[in-house]
Formats: C-alpha cells, sequence, structure tokens
C-alpha cells in the first residue's frame, strides 16, 4: 500500500454502522467532510456531529443510499457481514472509496486503511500497518504525539519565511535556511515557550547562512 493524503472538503462519508467504530470513523472524517451515519441504533458516543439516520440498512438497501448521498467515501461498520459486503459491491461498482471496519490485511484497488492520525495544525503524520495491527499504530501514535508538538507553528513559520526570502536570495540560499531553521534547537525552544524572540534567531540564521546582515 502507499500511503495518500485526501481533501474531503466539502465531500460527504457514508458510514454505515452506530457503533462504538463507526462513530470512531464518524469523528475522524467530520474534521472535513459532511458525514451521514446510517443505523438502527446508536452507541452512547461522540459521532462528531454528524448526521444520523435511525434505519436498519439490508443488502437491498444499501445502494439507495449510496445513490442519494453521493459520497466520496463509503465505510462499512456494521456487525452483519453480509451488508458489509452489499456495501462495498455496491461502492466498487460506482468507483467509490470504501473502507471496510471488519478487514484487514490486503486490500482491493478502491479499498482503502484509515491510519492512525496526529495532527499539530496543518502537520499530518499518519501511521498504517497495512490493516494488520491497529493496536501497534494507536501505540506508534502515542508516541509520535510529543515529537511533534509545536511541529504546526514551525509549519506556519517556515511559511512565512518562505514567502519573505523568495525575492532576496537564490533558490539554493533559500533551500539552505530552511533546513537550517527547522533544525535549529533555538527555534524549537522559542515555539514551545512563546518566546519573542524568534524573529531574532532566524534573522542570525539567515545571517550565519548566506551572509547577509540586512
Amino acid at each position: 500500500m502507499i500511503p495518500l493524503l485526501h481533501d474531503f472538503d466539502g465531500e460527504t462519508v457514508l458510514v454505515f454502522g452506530g457503533g462504538s467504530v463507526g462513530a470512531r470513523k464518524a469523528r475522524r472524517f467530520a474534521r472535513e467532510a459532511e458525514v451521514v451515519v446510517v443505523s438502527p441504533t446508536f452507541a452512547d458516543a461522540d459521532f462528531g456531529g454528524a448526521e444520523q439516520v435511525r434505519t436498519d440498512p439490508d443488502t437491498a438497501t444499501v445502494s439507495e443510499w449510496i445513490d442519494r448521498t453521493d459520497p466520496a467515501l463509503v465505510v462499512a461498520a456494521t456487525d452483519d457481514v453480509a451488508v458489509n459486503d452489499a456495501i462495498e459491491t455496491a461502492a466498487r461498482d460506482r468507483g467509490i472509496l470504501r473502507n471496510r471496519a471488519d478487514e484487514s490485511g490486503a486490500r482491493d484497488p478502491g479499498s482503502v486503511v484509515v491510519p492512525a492520525t496526529v495532527r499539530d495544525g496543518p502537520v499530518v503524520v499518519s501511521v498504517g500497518t497495512g490493516g494488520q495491527s491497529p493496536a501497534l499504530s494507536r501505540a506508534l501514535r502515542e508516541r509520535i504525539e510529543p515529537v511533534i508538538e509545536n511541529a504546526g507553528a514551525m509549519a506556519d513559520l517556515t511559511a512565512d519565511l518562505r514567502e519573505d526570502l523568495k525575492d532576496r536570495f537564490s533558490s539554493d540560499e533559500r533551500r539552505a535556511v530552511l533546513r537550517t531553521v527547522v533544525r535549529d534547537e533555538a527555534v524549537w525552544k522559542g515555539l514551545d515557550t512563546g518566546s519573542t524572540n524568534i524573529d531574532h534567531r532566524v534573522s542570525d540564521v539567515i545571517s550565519d547562512v548566506t551572509g547577509d546582515c540586512s
């Protein structure tokens, strides 16, 4: 499998299944997408503001729900294998991405695995095990969380810096400055403490790398 990032802004994700797994999937995608959850019952859980439709989907009606909502992704998270099979078939026949919560390991084309994800602002780190071990994915996610603390702030800082350097230095100089900034412990410490001296430190880096003291 090759990991990809998909922008679900303005898209719909259709989740079949109102248990804890369906709730977790709904919360994940509700960050960007409009999420519709179809289930006869719903767990006492947070569905992330998703629309909850209380009805019992069966093998004959899942296609109707897919056609009605026109989703970018369909999640099969029911406890009925036959219904999940029907969901997968209907989505595949329509060329729609699909995720089955009751399967692991190798997948057919168009069948996606939702990885464990760590976010800090615009920075996203995802961990997948090919569907083999969700427990390992979660454990690795917990280890990564403290590592990327303030990465979002660093991304914002270097995006602004890249724009500022565009008309002042060559592409090689810009790359050298940005590489140095993202490796500079003083800059990271300043982001962590909210120091107002970050701009001075970045100016020192620019001077050190380019020889420009302006």
